[in-house]
């Protein structure tokens, strides 16, 4: 059984740098074929496609959210972070990382294309 963990800050000063960091249990993430993903939800609104890295290490974004975003990993670790840079309370949201078989980077997020997902990790940006 495949389990994702979000760990991470639950408040962040605008201007700054969010990271999170997602821990893979059950499952190595460079096992082929699949995309983990980082995925995020603001209050009343609908889940939004932040980006993935593959297991071939390629990395993809949203271009809404690309020149702000950045995905790696930490193979001895079982990890993958996602930072994201300058924010504003508008990037104020539950926060997910969840595994997929493919890239499916349109919005809003369809739960079903996604097997397994962590528990989410609220991030709230505030002075």
């Amino acid at each position: 059984q495949v389990q994702l963990q979000e760990s991470g800050p639950g408040l962040v000063k605008p201007s700054q740098t969010l990271s999170l960091t997602c821990t893979v249990s059950g499952g190595s993430i460079t096992t082929k074929s699949y995309y983990w993903n980082w995925i995020r939800q603001p209050p009343g609104k609908g889940l939004e496609w932040m980006g993935a890295i593959r297991h071939s290490d390629g990395t993809y974004y949203s271009p809404s959210l690309k020149s702000r975003t950045s995905i790696s990993r930490d193979t001895a670790k079982n990890q993958f972070t996602l930072q994201l840079t300058s924010v504003t309370p508008e990037d104020t949201a539950e926060y997910y990382c969840a595994r997929s078989r493919g890239l499916y980077s349109s919005n809003p997020v369809d739960r079903e294309q996604y097997d397994y997902w962590g528990q989410g990790t609220q991030v709230t940006v505030s002075a």
